[in-house]
C-alpha cells in the first residue's frame, strides 16, 4: 500500500508510532503531527506542528471560535497556516506526507480534506493517523484502496514501528 492511516482508542499511541516510524525511515518527510497542551497535569488543548518545528495552538479551552469539539474550540486559521500548509508543501517538497491526523478538530477544514485528497492521489507515500470513529470523509479514506488502516492497541504499538517502515520502504517492489 501506498498510503498507511494508524487508528485506534485515544491515548494508545498512535502519533508516538507515526514519529517513530518517520524517524526510523530517515526520509524527508513533511506535514504535521499534534501533541497534547497540559498546564498542571489537565490537558487544555493541542498543538499542531510542522517538521521545520513551526507549532501553535490547534484547539484549546480559552481559544474563542465557532469550531468546537467537545470542552475544546479549534483555531481554524492556526490550523490552515500551519498543518493545512505544511501538508501542501509536503506534496510538493518532501518524500512522505504525514498527516496526524484526520480527526474532528481537523475536518472543520475544507481546505485540509482538499489536501488531504491531493496527496493520497499523488505519487508520495502517506502516514497518518486517522479517526476509528466513522465520520464521512474519514469513512471514505479509510475505503480507498490504496491505503491501508492499521489499528493501534497496547498490545501490538510496540511492534508497529518496524512493520510499517517496512511497507513503505517495500512499496514499490
Amino acid at each position: 500500500m501506498k498510503n498507511i492511516f494508524l487508528t485506534g482508542a485515544p491515548g494508545v499511541g498512535k502519533t508516538t508510532v507515526l514519529l517513530k516510524v518517520v524517524e526510523s525511515l530517515g526520509l524527508k518527510a513533511g506535514g504535521f503531527f499534534t501533541r497534547e497542551i497540559r498546564k498542571g497535569g489537565k490537558r487544555i488543548g493541542f498543538a499542531v506542528q510542522d517538521f521545520s518545528g513551526q507549532k501553535g495552538a490547534l484547539a484549546g479551552v480559552d481559544i474563542k471560535s465557532p469550531y468546537r469539539v467537545g470542552k475544546y474550540r479549534v483555531d481554524l486559521g492556526t490550523f490552515e497556516g500551519i498543518g493545512v500548509r505544511a501538508v501542501e508543501d509536503a506534496i510538493k517538497d518532501a518524500d512522505l506526507v504525514v498527516i496526524d491526523e484526520i480527526g474532528k478538530m481537523e475536518l472543520f477544514s475544507r481546505r485540509f480534506q482538499e489536501s488531504v485528497v491531493r496527496a493520497l492521489d499523488g505519487p508520495k507515500p502517506v502516514l497518518g493517523t486517522i479517526i476509528h470513529r466513522s465520520h464521512l470523509f474519514a469513512d471514505t479514506i479509510k475505503q480507498r484502496p490504496d491505503v491501508e488502516i492499521i489499528r493501534v492497541t497496547l498490545e501490538n504499538r510496540a511492534s508497529l514501528t518496524g512493520r510499517i517502515k517496512k511497507e513503505l520502504v517495500n512499496r514499490d517492489n
